[in-house]
């Protein structure tokens, strides 16, 4: 458990020495969207009937044994950033080297935003179930998923990541 927290700690210390300007994070979001839209014209349609869209374009995860993973994003609520949110992780297992990979969730109803909203550090799978998306036939998004009412997406500049998840990972508002 001490290990566990350590790992946490190093995580969340070494990304707030470089947290990124609203300015900075704004222009990333943008960037992954347009990147999303490139990877899947059905999770873009998606995210056209979400009620919030919270985006993380680059979520780093490093570990040796012990690892992390920490990412800056923003709430978008039709088209327009509505607040910036900070993602952290923490695990311990087999593990060595780095990567980076973005990040999407659509809200797709009203309420599963509210509740992500009213939240004091909203913990994806205990306090709402992110559906992953993964593609079928013709880059359609799963019909079961699609209904879901709130659904992930993780991509790297190859393309939508099917083996990630969101559980574990603590999403909380950062404040000015």
């Amino acid at each position: 458990m001490k290990t566990l927290v350590t790992a946490f700690a190093l995580v969340f210390f070494a990304s707030s020495a470089t947290a990124a300007t609203k300015a900075e994070i704004d222009a990333h979001v943008k960037e992954a969207m347009a990147d999303f839209t490139k990877h899947t014209s059905a999770g873009h349609e998606l995210s056209k009937k979400a009620a919030g869209v919270l985006v993380f374009p680059k979520v780093i995860k490093a570990g040796f044994g012990i690892g992390g993973e920490f990412g800056e994003g923003a709430l978008l609520v039709k088209g327009k950033t509505a607040a910036y949110y900070n993602v952290v992780a923490a695990s311990i297992g087999l593990q060595v080297g780095a990567q980076s990979r973005s990040q999407i969730v659509l809200f797709m109803t009203e309420d599963a935003l509210k509740k992500f909203r009213n939240s004091e550090g909203w913990k994806a799978g205990v306090d709402g179930s992110v559906a992953l998306a993964s593609l079928g036939a013709g880059g359609s998004v799963d019909t079961e998923t699609a209904k879901k009412p709130i659904i992930g997406f993780i991509f790297s500049n190859q393309g939508l990541m099917y083996n990630l998840t969101f559980e574990g990972q603590k999403i909380t508002q950062i404040k000015d």
